[in-house]
C-alpha cells in the first residue's frame, strides 16, 4: 500500500503553485509539501527547464496560480497561459475535483513595438477566440485523478500505467489542453507542472435514500477531435472521429463499492455536412457515403444511410434501432418513450453495468454501450440517456442494497429531484458548449412532464440558436480550431486568413432591403394623393424589398459568419 501511494504521489501534478514573473523568465514554484521544483521558462529563447527555489529572482512579481493551462503561438510570439480562479467541484474517492472558473493569458514578449498596426490587430483577435474559449463554462481538472478515463478503464490498467504521469496516461480524446501542452509533453521531467483539462460537465452529490448514504456522480468528457460549433462541424472526419462525441459515465460510490455506467454521444457516423444559410433548417448534404432522428423531413436521408451503412456492415457487435422521436412524442404525449425503453430492455440488460466491491474485486463488467445520436446529439439525446441511466442505477442500487425490493428511483422524492436536476444541467452545459444555448426539452428531464412554459423557452431558445448559427458561429468555430492547435499562427504568413474580403452584395442588398421596407411603411402611413397611387407605392417598394430578402436567402451562404481559419475540405 505504501508503495502504491507514493507511486501515485509521484504521479500526481503539483497542486499549489506561484507564478513568479520577471522581464527575462516565468518561474512557477510549486509549493506542495516537501517540493522544491521551480519551473523556469525563458521569455526569450522559450526554453523550459527545471531549476529550484533559491534561484528565483526577489524582485520578481509573484501572485499565486492553480494550474499551467499550456502555451501557444500567436502573431506577437508565445504566450503562456495559466489558471487563476478555480471552485471545487466535490471529491472522487477523496480525490479534490475543480472546476477552472478564470484564466490569464501572459505574453513573453514585453512589448508589441516589432508588429504592424495590421499584425496587432490580428494578435488582438487571436487573444479574443482563447479569451471566448476559456469563457465557455465547463473546464475541469484534478491534479491527483485521472477524470479522462472510466472508472472500468482505469481497473483494467497495469502497474505500469498507474505510475504514470497524468498527463502520459490521459485519454487524448477528452484532454482539452493537449496542443497546449505539446511542450511540457515531451519534457517527462515536468510533468508534474502540466495539468490535463477536460471539457463537459461534472456534478456530485451525496444523497440518502432508506437512511443509507451514497455519492451519486454525473460526469460527461466531451472530445476534443472533430470539436467545434453545431452546423459546422457535423458528421465524421477521415479518422472516424465524430462531431459532437460525448462520452457520459454515471458513478454511485457507497461503502467502498463502485458502480459505473457508459454511455456515449456523438454525430451520426458518416460523412455529411449543414452548413449555415440563413434558413431555418438547412438540408443536410451526404458527402460519402441508436438513432433518434425523424424519419421523414430533412432528417429522413440520414437516418435512411445510417441504417444502410449498419445493415451492410452486417456485424454482430453493432446493433441499430431507430425511433422518430418527435412522431412518437408528437402532441406532448411523452410517456410514450416507454415504448423504446421496453425496446431496449433485453439489450440493457445483456450490458451490464460495471461494478467493484469494497476489496477492490470487480464484480461485473459493462460489456456495451448504446450510443445515442440525433441531429445535434443535444436535446432529444439527453432525454434517451437520462432514462437508460435511470434504468441502471435502478439496478446498481438495488445490487448494493440501497433501495428494497420493489422500490423504485421514482419514489425517492429527494434523489429524484436531484437526479431530474442533474441531466438536465448536463443537457445544458453540452448544448450550450456546441449550439451556443441551453438545451430544450429540459423542463420534461426536470419535472418528468411537457409544460407550455417548457415550450415558450424552447422556442426562444431556438430563435437565439438560429441566430449565432447563422451570425456568430464561424467565430466561435475559429476560435475552437485555434485552441486545439487545428490552426497554427505562422507570425511570417504574408496573408492573413482574417483578413477575407466580402463579396459586394454582401453591404449592398441588405441596405437595399431595409431602405425599401421603410419606403413601404413610410408610403403606407403617409397616403398619397389617391389609394392608387398609395397602393403603386407599397406595391413598388415591397416588391423591391421582398425581392431582395429572396436574392438574399438564395445566396444565404454568403451571408454567414463562417470560419476562416480551416479550411472546408478538412471540416468536411
Amino acid at each position: 500500500m505504501a508503495a502504491a501511494a507514493a507511486a501515485a504521489a509521484a504521479a500526481a501534478a503539483y497542486a499549489n503553485l506561484k507564478l513568479h514573473v520577471t522581464p527575462e523568465k516565468f518561474y512557477v514554484e510549486a509549493c506542495d509539501d516537501g517540493a522544491d521544483d521551480v519551473l523556469a521558462i525563458d521569455r526569450v529563447s522559450t526554453e523550459v527547464t527545471l531549476t529550484v527555489k533559491k534561484d528565483v529572482p526577489p524582485s520578481a512579481v509573484t501572485r499565486p496560480i492553480y494550474g499551467i493551462l499550456g502555451t501557444i503561438r500567436l502573431v506577437a510570439g508565445t504566450y503562456l497561459i495559466v489558471i487563476t480562479k478555480k471552485k471545487k467541484v466535490g471529491e472522487i474517492f477523496s480525490h479534490a475535483i475543480w472546476k477552472a472558473t478564470d484564466f490569464d493569458i501572459l505574453s513573453y514578449k514585453k512589448t508589441m513595438l516589432h508588429l504592424t498596426d495590421i499584425q496587432l490587430q490580428d494578435n488582438k483577435v487571436f487573444l479574443s477566440m482563447l479569451n471566448h474559449v476559456l469563457s465557455v463554462d465547463g473546464f475541469y481538472f484534478s491534479t491527483t485523478y485521472d477524470l479522462t478515463h472510466t472508472l472500468q478503464r482505469l481497473a483494467n490498467t497495469s502497474p505500469e500505467f498507474q505510475e504514470m504521469s497524468l498527463l502520459e496516461r490521459a485519454d487524448p480524446r477528452f484532454v482539452w489542453n493537449g496542443h497546449l501542452l505539446r511542450e511540457f509533453a515531451a519534457q517527462p521531467e515536468i510533468h508534474r507542472f502540466a495539468t490535463p483539462v477536460m471539457h463537459g460537465f461534472i456534478t456530485m452529490h451525496s444523497c440518502s435514500i432508506n437512511g443509507k448514504c451514497f455519492d451519486w456522480l454525473l460526469i460527461s468528457r466531451r472530445s476534443c477531435f472533430r470539436a467545434g460549433v453545431r452546423y459546422y462541424v457535423r458528421g465524421i472526419d477521415s479518422e472516424g472521429h465524430a462531431a459532437n462525441f460525448i462520452e457520459t459515465e454515471q458513478i454511485v460510490h457507497y461503502k467502498g463499492s463502485k458502480a459505473s455506467f457508459v454511455q456515449t454521444r456523438g454525430s451520426i457516423p458518416f460523412f455529411w455536412s449543414q452548413r449555415p444559410n440563413l434558413k431555418y433548417k438547412p438540408k443536410p448534404q451526404i458527402s460519402k457515403s441508436v438513432n433518434h432522428v425523424n424519419q421523414k423531413g430533412s432528417e429522413k436521408p440520414l437516418e435512411q444511410t445510417f441504417a444502410k451503412m449498419v445493415a451492410n456492415m452486417a456485424n454482430g457487435m453493432v446493433r441499430y434501432v431507430a425511433f422518430d422521436f418527435h412522431k412518437e412524442c408528437s402532441r406532448m404525449r411523452w410517456d410514450r418513450l416507454q415504448i423504446l425503453m421496453d425496446q431496449l430492455a433485453e439489450q440493457q440488460d445483456e450490458f451490464s453495468y460495471f461494478l467493484v466491491d469494497s476489496d477492490g474485486k470487480i464484480v461485473t463488467q459493462q460489456e456495451g454501450i448504446f450510443r445515442s445520436n440525433c441531429m445535434d446529439c443535444l436535446d432529444r439525446t439527453n432525454v434517451i440517456q437520462s432514462l437508460l441511466a435511470r434504468r441502471s442505477l435502478q439496478a446498481q442500487l438495488q445490487r448494493l442494497g440501497i433501495l428494497h425490493v420493489g422500490q423504485r428511483i421514482e419514489e425517492q422524492a429527494d434523489f429524484e429531484k436531484i437526479y431530474k436536476n442533474a441531466w438536465a444541467d448536463n443537457a445544458n452545459a453540452c448544448a450550450k458548449q456546441y449550439a451556443g444555448t441551453g438545451a430544450l426539452k429540459t423542463d420534461y428531464t426536470r419535472t418528468g412532464k411537457r409544460t407550455q412554459w417548457g415550450l415558450i423557452m424552447d422556442g426562444w431558445n431556438s430563435l437565439i440558436r438560429y441566430y449565432k448559427n447563422n451570425f456568430s458561429d464561424g467565430f466561435r468555430q475559429d476560435a475552437i480550431d485555434l485552441f486545439l492547435g487545428n490552426y497554427s499562427v505562422d507570425e511570417v504568413e504574408p496573408a492573413s486568413p482574417l483578413h477575407v474580403q466580402k463579396d459586394w452584395k454582401f453591404l449592398a442588398l441588405p441596405i437595399i432591403m431595409v431602405v425599401a421596407f421603410s419606403m413601404c411603411i413610410i408610403c403606407l402611413l403617409m397616403a398619397g394623393d389617391t389609394w392608387t397611387e398609395t397602393m403603386a407605392y407599397v406595391f413598388f417598394w415591397g416588391s423591391a424589398s421582398s425581392g431582395t430578402f429572396a436574392i438574399i436567402l438564395y445566396n444565404g451562404k454568403d451571408f454567414v459568419d463562417a470560419p476562416k481559419l480551416v479550411q472546408k475540405e478538412k471540416m468536411d
